[in-house]
């Protein structure tokens, strides 16, 4: 199977205060099948690993080794990410009142007609909006 991976699922399964079972069981279906995430999810992800260097919830080590062991799993960028931004991303951001970066994730979800693994609250709810299958928590 698979699915969207949103960063806030991310950021649950590195830190290890803050897993789940859902998240758990959200990167065994990555791990097994695949994930699907826009183009800015690299930047996202290494945005949050190192504001947690600054804010010294981990070491520059931990957010290094995070980003080695996350990119061995098969994680696929969208390649259309850009060319929805002005179109379906945006529409999406103004309907449920999103910031056009947590749309684009809505909008792949949407496209591929794949389920959304997040925790961002609004996300789920524009999601559930739009018939969107979720999972994460």
């Amino acid at each position: 199977m698979s699915l969207v991976l949103d960063s806030s699922a991310v950021l649950a399964w590195i830190y290890s205060d803050e897993i789940t079972a859902p998240i758990r069981h959200v990167f065994e279906l990555v791990t097994a099948g695949g994930a699907w995430v826009p183009a800015i999810w690299r930047l996202e992800v290494a945005n949050i690993l190192e504001t947690g260097v600054l804010r010294h919830r981990a070491d520059a080590a931990f957010r290094d080794a995070t980003l080695a062991d996350l990119a061995l799993l098969p994680i696929h960028l969208d390649p259309h990410t850009d060319r929805q931004a002005w179109g379906a991303t945006l529409v999406l951001a103004e309907r449920h009142g999103l910031t056009l970066y947590d749309a684009s994730y809505l909008e792949l979800a949407q496209r591929r007609g794949l389920a959304l693994a997040t925790l961002d609250g609004e996300l789920r709810a524009a999601a559930t909006t739009e018939s969107v299958a979720l999972l994460g928590i």
